[in-house]
């Protein structure tokens, strides 16, 4: 559901922020440093502000570096530079960065509390790195394995909205969101294991 939304809004999106991608590039920005950039805000407000207890406030401005997302694929299709290896290599790497950092601030705060979330933040983590490396794999095997109910967009919209909404007060919503995003992410890891499975024992 989450991807077929992105998929209708993405259009509309980049229409609304191609100005500001060729404003970034007049200014010698290049799609690769809005990409660290962009990392080094998510990185920074994650480690910073969700141990503090800033779940909202931390929760806001990583979405708004997350949008380099957004930025750096247009200011690439703006400038004719397209997709380059080490490019797509950076920003497939960083988005394992940034997604990380995000459950390990979350981390350092309820630690602070012995939280017994703790455990299931901890297999949430673990299991949506394991999503991007199994796809990973299977490529290198040359097997196509980009299916699974809960791709990055989908785990990192949950994980966001369940803190940014407790950081508002809201109860139970983060307990029932990292439950769920740990139980979608290790579904998707069997749906990906199964699909090489198949491939394999053609």
């Amino acid at each position: 559901m989450v991807a077929m939304i992105s998929n209708v809004l993405k259009p509309a999106v980049t229409r609304v922020i191609t100005p500001t991608a060729k404003a970034m590039l007049k200014v010698g920005l290049t799609p690769n440093s809005v990409t660290l950039l962009g990392a080094v805000g998510v990185v920074a407000s994650a480690l910073l502000l969700y141990p503090s207890g800033h779940l909202f406030g931390g929760t806001v401005i990583i979405c708004v570096f997350a949008l380099s997302d957004l930025f750096d694929g247009t200011m690439a299709r703006i400038s004719q530079q397209g997709s380059s290896a080490w490019g797509s290599f950076l920003d497939s790497t960083v988005d394992r960065i940034t997604d990380s950092m995000v459950f390990v601030g979350l981390l350092l705060w309820l630690n602070k509390s012995s939280d017994p979330l703790v455990p299931v933040v901890l297999v949430a983590l673990v299991a949506g790195i394991l999503v991007p490396y199994v796809r990973a794999k299977a490529e290198s095997l040359e097997i196509e394995c980009s299916g699974g109910i809960a791709e990055r967009t989908e785990r990192l919209v949950v994980a966001l909205s369940a803190i940014g909404f407790h950081g508002l007060g809201i109860p139970y919503v983060l307990p029932i969101g990292i439950w769920i995003l740990a139980m979608l992410s290790i579904f998707t890891v069997g749906q990906r294991m199964l699909i090489v499975r198949k491939a394999t024992s053609l």
